[in-house]
């Protein structure tokens, strides 16, 4: 059992193949580098509440009412099945003393900002959060949350880091030093 630091991420990003397109998006210097400090709980939504791999993309639908997580090309909408699972998976998390989440830029479940929202009519209608994340932000207030993408920044993932508690600091290279 390790005794470090643990942080949830998306799967995808330490090399799961769980994407809807049966892909990954392995992030070597999280897996490699921040992983020298954490311990990583993987975590796919999509995944994880039963939707195969792989599966039609999906994107999220606000009718101004509510947002929804919906199959681009069936139409079929997925949200209570992804939130029932949600309901269980935070709970489970908030027994493991997490520290912060790292999610997958630009996905409809785990976007901390930028998933595209479109309205019924299929119009954009902005970026927001993606729907698991939306959730872990109400489940977790107080945790840093970021995308792989806003870890790049060496003053962004060095301000994690810190912020997490997580000793040994000094003992990796940051993307850009």
């Amino acid at each position: 059992m390790s005794d470090k630091i643990k942080i949830a991420i998306s799967s995808c990003l330490l090399g799961y193949p769980v994407r809807y397109d049966g892909g990954h998006r392995l992030d070597p210097y999280l897996r490699d580098k921040l992983g020298q400090l954490v311990e990583w709980v993987p975590v796919c939504p999509e995944a994880e509440c039963g939707l195969p791999v792989p599966r039609e993309p999906m994107q999220i639908i606000d009718d101004g009412a509510s947002r929804r997580l919906v199959a681009i090309s069936s139409g079929i909408d997925h949200t209570v099945r992804l939130m029932i699972w949600a309901k269980k998976k935070l709970s489970d998390l908030e027994k493991l003393d997490l520290r912060g989440f790292v999610f997958k830029a630009r996905s409809p479940s785990c976007a901390v900002r930028d998933a595209q929202i479109v309205t019924p009519s299929g119009s954009a209608a902005g970026k927001a959060a993606g729907l698991f994340t939306e959730a872990v932000l109400r489940s977790f207030p107080s945790l840093p949350v970021h995308d792989e993408e806003a870890l790049q920044d060496p003053a962004v993932i060095g301000g994690f880091i810190e912020r997490i508690g997580a000793p040994g600091r000094g003992q990796i290279d940051f993307k850009g030093d």
